[in-house]
């Protein structure tokens, strides 16, 4: 699988970065690019940097001279994680002034896996159109909102709540989270 992981200026770094701890780039070609204030926000969040698996490929946001840019060669699945309201509505409305938005706007016409974790509260009536508009074009809206019946510990048993539907609407397999189990009688 070809898979695009685009990390945007929105809080919520840690998403972007177990996610991509748990894409195996021996299995799948991983390709990163970060909007233009997704590194101000990851230094502030992930002091260490952000680490990225042997073999995956960060691009520069204005390079158009990617593969994931055109619709003759789209990638399997495209993750916004996280993804600001600004991203999202440009992406709604097809503005796609930089490589980021261009993929997404690719990923939309081609009829493929788009995934956006938008990470904000509360929502705006504009947000909310934005996110109907989304849905209506194809894409998967999975809101960064964790879940708690695994009890999670650690902040990154929170986070990996999300990272794990991630992870399941990608396709791939999980281990970060059990499955919820239904009651026995």
């Amino acid at each position: 699988m070809r898979i695009l992981v685009a990390i945007t200026g929105a809080s919520g770094s840690w998403y972007a970065q177990r996610l991509l701890d748990n894409l195996d780039s021996r299995q799948h070609e991983i390709h990163v690019v970060l909007s233009q204030y997704a590194q101000a926000v990851l230094s502030q969040e992930i002091p260490q940097g952000l680490k990225l698996p042997p073999g995956a490929k960060q691009h520069g946001l204005k390079s158009m001279n990617v593969p994931f840019a055109s619709g003759s060669n789209p990638f399997d699945a495209m993750v916004v994680i996280p993804c600001s309201m600004g991203t999202l509505g440009r992406i709604a409305h097809g503005i796609s002034d930089d490589v980021l938005l261009r993929a997404a706007d690719v990923m939309l016409k081609e009829r493929k896996k788009l995934i956006l974790v938008p990470r904000e509260t509360p929502l705006s009536l504009v947000h909310l159109k934005n996110l109907e508009l989304l849905l209506l074009a194809g894409a998967t809206i999975l809101p960064a909102n964790p879940s708690f019946y695994t009890l999670p510990q650690t902040v990154e048993q929170v986070v990996d709540t999300v990272v794990a539907r991630v992870l399941d609407h990608l396709g791939l397999p999980q281990n970060l989270v059990k499955r919820w189990q239904e009651e026995k009688d």
